[in-house]
């Protein structure tokens, strides 16, 4: 197991021999200046007694100068009072290589720019002691930690229950006994996207298993009520039923009001045997296909989206940070809103779209690559 400690602003405090870690902002223009003793003394966390020491004037500045008023919006911060008594945020994520691991540092990146607080991040393989882990967040004040993908998640289910738990990086479902967000994009989303292409879809068709992704469909439903569509469900619980509702609906889906969402779908959005007959049957009808899953945009799908991973991390910093104040936990799974967008330029041209540069630059990733 390997620590990740990211170094937060410090402040040396003479007369106490005290390094004050954790308040954000003071090595970023806050008033103080100098060097740091950020490589030559640990962090400590700061004792409850913090505001009635500066409130007697026990403690003085040995660098640079601050004005009480500076001192007290720095202490009125939401993420300095996290910070304050009320313990620490961790960070479980799986211990894994390029090109996966990326996706898990710039999520920790994301918690780290919104906390502004001493994180740590452990990165979990299978050799990891839990009942170690959790003597060691015990000891470290830790009262929540971000779990991230499969293996961060299963390690914290194993963690005492006064340590709350925000999941993310992963795709999950609310069948799960778990709180956070799925990797699967929100569905108001895609379909404000599908409805920006191309203003004339009526329905959106959709195969999916109602074993994995139910909740799913509930979400979408009203999302597209929200956005004037009609939502069009076939259930399948495997490939054979799934390969015969996708030759039905290529058939008979009117090309002009139509368009075919492939949602995180392991049984009916299979990457093997279904995609290249999806692929195939949306260019020979000219039925527009849009995906959850970014990959498709670059095989063939007209638009998808993908995570962004940064601003994932952030969310899931705020809801940490709104718990260590007191907020109620939210209950079950959300679905994914900080989101990048792909957009196949050469199935657009395909379909007749003229997709001017102006409307281009609101996509992240342009298919085929220039």
């Amino acid at each position: 197991m390997k620590t990740h400690s990211p170094a937060p602003g410090r402040l040396f405090v003479a007369g106490t021999s005290l390094v004050l870690a954790l308040l954000p902002g003071l090595s970023h223009g806050g008033g103080v200046s100098g060097p740091t003793f950020a490589s030559r003394a640990p962090a400590v966390p700061l004792g409850p007694d913090l505001a009635e020491r500066w409130a007697r004037n026990d403690v003085q500045l040995a660098m640079g100068q601050m004005t009480l008023a500076q001192l007290e919006t720095q202490l009125r911060r939401p993420e300095t009072q996290a910070s304050l008594g009320n313990g620490t945020i961790a960070v479980l994520y799986p211990n894994v290589e390029e090109p996966y691991r990326a996706a898990f540092v710039a999520m920790i990146q994301g918690i780290e720019d919104r906390t502004k607080v001493h994180v740590r991040s452990y990165a979990i393989d299978a050799r990891l002691d839990v009942y170690d882990l959790n003597a060691q967040l015990k000891r470290n004040g830790t009262k929540v930690v971000i779990a991230l993908g499969r293996q961060g998640i299963t390690t914290a289910s194993g963690l005492d229950r006064d340590i709350t738990v925000l999941a993310g990086g992963a795709l999950l479902s609310d069948s799960e006994n778990v709180s956070g967000i799925s990797l699967t994009p929100d569905p108001a989303i895609l379909f404000a996207r599908l409805k920006s292409l191309l203003p004339e879809v009526k329905r959106v068709l959709v195969v999916h298993d109602p074993r994995k992704s139910e909740w799913l469909i509930r979400i979408a439903r009203d999302a597209a009520h929200a956005q004037g569509l009609e939502l069009a469900t076939v259930e399948a619980r495997d490939l054979g039923q799934a390969a015969k509702a996708y030759n039905q609906l290529f058939a008979s889906a009117d090309k002009q009001h139509d368009a075919l969402w492939l949602p995180h779908d392991s049984t009916t959005v299979e990457e093997g045997t279904l995609m290249p007959l999806i692929l195939r049957g949306s260019w020979n009808s000219g039925v527009p296909l849009f995906s959850s899953n970014i990959l498709h945009a670059r095989k063939g799908a007209l638009f998808a989206m993908s995570p962004n991973n940064l601003e994932l991390g952030r969310t899931l910093a705020s809801s940490a940070l709104g718990l260590m104040n007191g907020e109620p936990r939210k209950r079950g799974v959300q679905p994914l809103r900080e989101l990048h967008a792909a957009l196949n330029l050469r199935t657009a041209s395909h379909m007749g779209l003229a997709i001017g540069q102006q409307q281009q630059r609101t996509f992240d990733f342009i298919f085929p690559e220039p």
